[in-house]
């Protein structure tokens, strides 16, 4: 760990120049006396380091000071930072923000303009902090392997309280999820992280058991075939540009705005139909036409009351 810290300070301090002693003692959560046992060893193993007192003063390397910055090409080194700096976006994680230090500091001016030719920003609008609080509390609790416990709430208004063993943070689409040992229904389980309500890390350790990430097994349950339903739909051209977004091109028959495509049947797939209004028709199957009219009628229902 110390080594670690030594190389990341010395990476900060070839990227910003002088760093005061409080701030580094903040980012490595250690005191600033061991930030000043630091400086001695880098000083001790050639790294021109030196600190300087008073209201100016902080940890500084001489000028001209470089390190070898052949370990990645400059492509390289802009596309692993775009890629921690849209990660840091959703989660905090103090050990990605030291490896952006590193990057940042051996890249050249070119390289730091390419940074910011992208940005994908990952957070959900409205920036929910509470979200965010949540994602970073799920992977301190995958790294450090502890168990978490919370009330989870289906789509169908259910709650029950929970016990897991978390392994993957999953982002599908724009929602995240946990994927994790649930110790009530023992078995695996992928959990919306915004159904979760009194998150907290248990300090039940667990043992993490292998998963091959590779298959997707969050998807194995979901696109099962017994699930699927096979679904002919008809758009108003008012939306074509919708459509395509929303299905891509090549589901999408251009002459009639008609998609023919296979879909998990469950509640989420209603209200995405519902999600068109009166700009799509369902022409087949029948029973999900009815389905949604059904929705649709009891969507009028609700609002008779405030008729005029």
């Amino acid at each position: 760990m110390r080594l670690d810290r030594l190389l990341t300070m010395t990476m900060i301090l070839i990227n910003r120049k002088k760093v005061k002693a409080q701030e580094l003692a903040e980012l490595f959560d250690v005191s600033i006396r061991t930030i000043y046992r630091d400086v001695e060893t880098l000083s001790l193993a050639g790294v021109p380091v030196m600190s300087q007192q008073g209201v100016n003063g902080g940890i500084s390397l001489i000028d001209g000071y470089r390190v070898d910055k052949q370990v990645f090409t400059k492509e390289e080194l802009a596309s692993l930072s775009i890629a921690i700096k849209s990660a840091l976006t959703s989660y905090k994680d103090a050990h990605a923000e030291a490896v952006l230090e590193k990057l940042t500091g051996v890249a050249d001016e070119k390289v730091k303009q390419s940074i910011d030719h992208l940005f994908i920003d990952l957070s959900p609008w409205g920036h929910n902090v509470i979200l965010k609080e949540q994602i970073t509390l799920l992977k301190k609790a995958i790294e450090e392997e502890y168990c978490v416990s919370f009330t989870y709430s289906t789509g169908y208004g259910q709650t029950s309280n929970r016990l897991i063993e978390p392994h993957t943070l999953v982002q599908k689409g724009k929602v995240w999820f946990v994927y994790g040992y649930c110790l009530l229904r023992e078995s695996f389980r992928l959990f919306k992280i915004s159904r979760m309500k009194n998150l907290k890390r248990e300090m039940t350790s667990l043992e993490r058991k292998e998963v091959n990430l590779s298959s997707l097994p969050w998807n194995e349950d979901w696109f099962q075939p017994q699930n699927l339903v096979d679904l002919t739909l008809s758009f108003d051209p008012k939306i074509a540009t919708l459509v395509e977004e929303t299905f891509g091109t090549d589901n999408v028959n251009i002459e009639n705005l008609s998609v023919h495509i296979s879909l998990p049947e469950d509640e989420w797939l209603y209200g995405f139909l519902l999600s068109f209004g009166h700009r799509i028709k369902i022409l087949k199957p029948t029973h999900i036409r009815e389905i949604v009219q059904e929705r649709a009628r009891e969507i009028v229902e609700l609002y008779k009351d405030y008729e005029s």
